[in-house]
């Protein structure tokens, strides 16, 4: 008998046995939902049910002290009639532009200076540190060190021969003091932000185009701008986020007077309407309108930063 025929005999025959079941692939949406429902409660807890009842609230009269009277959509005809809220909102967009220029184009240096020369964890370190101090402690800190009487930095001036600057209470110093301010405090959580992004980027990249004989600030230009563009995306947004929310330092520089409605932005608009007149209804309308202006705003800066598409693929 030949080799192959006795193998044909030697293996049993499966033509009888029953057809084997393929294993069904495992379903994990029960578990998926179960590690979800807490995160979902809280969201609906804490951001959901409040804004569901913001929205109720400005369609009322509602002031702290008398039950919620409807009045339709007459809080939102107030706004646009109201000048004190569009100078807010003016004041605030002067604001955005002056911090997310200042604080990107200085994270950008950083970045790119940490991600080309040194990579010192002491150095990232420093840089996250005033991001780390509560903004009120930083605005008590910068207000203090640039008060007119007793400011360090108008002393270091009085020296020099320069005059004093009221760099709080000035309608004209105000806003760009506090844009400063905030510059100081977070251009270095946006620098390790970007430094993260450019450390994805393959090296190869760079040692083809150093051969091909590209300088530095070509390899930024060509290299690292265009791969870093989904975190630059980010970035921006959050930051612009952040920049139309920005109260602290203003509530903590409008203590000391002098500017007034010069640092008067949309967040503290809201924040006297509710707490210091009481017009919550009125208050509840503004903040419904920052949130669709700051909606808008996200969705036309991811549409132009292409912020799906990634150049790492």
């Amino acid at each position: 008998m030949r080799a192959e025929e006795r193998s044909q005999v030697a293996e049993p025959s499966d033509a009888g046995a029953p057809p084997r079941r393929r294993a069904r692939p495992r379903d994990d949406r029960r578990a998926a939902w179960l590690f979800l429902i807490p995160a979902l409660a809280g969201f609906v807890i804490f951001f959901g049910y409040p804004a569901v009842r913001g929205f109720w609230y400005s369609l009322t009269d509602y002031n702290l002290l008398s039950a919620p009277a409807f009045v339709g959509g007459d809080n939102y005809a107030r706004l646009v009639r109201d000048p004190q809220f569009w100078h807010s909102l003016a004041v605030t967009v002067y604001y955005v532009v002056v911090n997310i220029g200042s604080q990107m184009l200085l994270a950008l240096v950083l970045a790119t200076l940490m991600h080309r020369l040194t990579r010192s964890v002491a150095l990232r370190a420093m840089l996250l540190l005033p991001w780390l101090v509560p903004n009120v402690t930083v605005g008590l800190v910068w207000i203090w060190l640039l008060d007119a009487d007793l400011g360090f930095v108008n002393h270091l001036l009085k020296a020099l021969d320069l005059g004093t600057v009221g760099f709080f209470v000035s309608p004209d110093w105000a806003m760009p003091t506090i844009a400063m301010v905030n510059t100081w405090a977070y251009t270095g959580y946006t620098a390790l932000l970007l430094y993260a992004g450019m450390l994805q980027i393959p090296p190869h990249l760079y040692e083809s185009a150093a051969l091909d004989g590209a300088g530095e600030l070509r390899m930024f230009r060509s290299i690292t701008l265009p791969m870093l563009r989904p975190v630059l995306a980010l970035v921006l947004v959050v930051s612009l986020i952040g920049s139309f929310q920005i109260f602290d330092t203003v509530a903590v520089a409008s203590k000391g007077g002098g500017a007034g409605s010069a640092i008067r932005v949309i967040y503290y608009f809201i924040y006297q309407q509710a707490f210091q007149y009481f017009h919550m209804g009125y208050a509840s309308a503004a903040a419904l309108v920052l949130a669709l202006v700051l909606g808008v705003l996200t969705v036309v800066q991811m549409r132009l930063l292409r912020a799906s598409r990634s150049d790492l693929a």
